[in-house]
């Protein structure tokens, strides 16, 4: 009976994201904020709670945050992001001081203490590597200029997670100084490991793992991915990192093969995954953080934009194309509800769910709308303030000169 009754739930958790998936795809607008929703109404304070399928989400979540990271790492090759780091960590560093310093500060100022500073820092920090790709696409902006400057800060922004979520995880599980440090080494030895891995010999790995059977193919890879994601979190890293890392160190045609395969896996699990951090928020708890959350949302949103902007103009692009820039990287998404997950598992602070809820909510509904008004409104404004000449006095003409006496 209780499997018939998992099944069931289970089941109508898949038909109901893809319904609205659909949804959200005739409007053009992302999945996300309607996932965290459809995962408020089931959980605790919800319409409809959840009980004999939470702990199989549970595992479905932690996959989906796997394959979020691995898909990731896909992406980029070890010596685009040496080259990345060495040309664009001035826009790094900037975009770090920006917008983690602002989520550092709220958390202070509402009495939440060091750590759960740290994980909202991170929060406002990082930008949604998918929500923005997706908007690229749809406004046919990835050939334009300003594009690579945006790649580059999200690339530095997903470079700085393999250090900070060890970090983050070191901090909430309250371990001391000594057993942090510890496991911050542990990390940046094995992602620096990896990547001088890729580069020597990432030919090699992805002969390895390489198969012409796309069935052995996917296997090699999501079984791979999910054991060094494992021996990862026994070693207190990160099952994030471990991931990542893996994904970074494929390349070539087994990178381009496993992303097309596992895509779809990495939908559905991700999708399973905000909705497991919708089913721990209680609604209730949304609307006294909720002003704070609104706040921290307008200011983020035009640090990002500053971001943007300087980057884009540290790199020679237009006025225009920096606008553009920076209205593109406002989006807050999936890295921001996996960092306030580890918060929250941990029971750091009952109102960080919450907040990161309703900011992501915020966020990732006003991205695509920054993304593409920022720099027509900006233009307007600039005309606007520009001084207006005095039009100049009309010619007489010989009609009208006057006649000498």
């Amino acid at each position: 009976m209780h499997s018939a009754v998992l099944l069931i739930e289970f089941g109508s958790i898949i038909l109901g994201l893809g319904l609205l998936g659909r949804f959200a795809g005739r409007f053009r607008l992302s999945p996300i904020p309607l996932y965290l929703l459809a995962g408020l109404a089931f959980g605790e304070g919800g319409l409809l709670p959840l009980g004999a399928s939470e702990e199989f989400v549970a595992t479905g979540a932690e996959i989906g945050v796997i394959l979020l990271l691995l898909m990731l790492g896909l992406e980029y090759t070890a010596s685009d992001l040496v080259s990345n780091l060495k040309t664009h960590y001035p826009s790094g560093l900037v975009d770090c001081a920006l917008n983690a310093l602002p989520g550092a500060a709220v958390a202070l100022l509402l009495g939440w203490g060091p750590v759960a500073a740290v994980v909202l820092a991170g929060v406002t920090w990082i930008s949604s590597s998918g929500v923005i790709a997706k908007v690229l696409g749809d406004l046919g902006r990835v050939g334009n200029r300003e594009t690579p400057v945006i790649l580059s800060v999200l690339v530095l922004e997903d470079l700085a997670m393999a250090v900070y979520l060890p970090i983050v995880t070191a901090l909430v599980a309250g371990v001391g100084l000594m057993a942090g440090s510890v496991t911050l080494a542990i990390a940046l030895g094995a992602a620096g490991l990896v990547l001088f891995l890729a580069v020597r010999y990432g030919r090699l790995i992805s002969r390895f793992v390489s198969s012409d059977d796309p069935e052995k193919l996917l296997l090699v890879v999501l079984g791979l991915t999910i054991l060094v994601a494992g021996v990862a979190q026994q070693l207190q890293v990160s099952a994030a990192v471990g991931a990542f890392l893996v994904g970074i160190a494929l390349s070539g045609e087994v990178a381009e093969g496993a992303h097309t395969l596992l895509s779809p896996l990495r939908d559905l699990f991700a999708a399973v995954f905000f909705v497991f951090f919708g089913l721990h928020t209680d609604p209730s708890s949304i609307p006294p953080v909720l002003l704070p959350a609104l706040g921290l949302a307008v200011l983020t949103a035009l640090t990002k934009i500053a971001t943007g902007y300087w980057a884009a103009r540290r790199a020679g692009i237009s006025v225009k194309g920096r606008w553009r820039a920076g209205g593109a990287l406002v989006a807050r998404g999936e890295f921001s509800i996996v960092i306030a997950g580890l918060a929250v598992s941990a029971g750091i602070e009952p109102s960080l769910g919450p907040l990161a809820t309703a900011y992501v909510l915020i966020l990732v509904v006003l991205g695509p709308l920054t993304a593409r008004y920022t720099e027509p409104v900006a233009t307007w404004w600039g005309r606007r303030r520009e001084p207006r000449r005095p039009e100049p006095a009309p010619q007489a003409t010989e009609a009208e000169a006057p006649v000498a006496d």
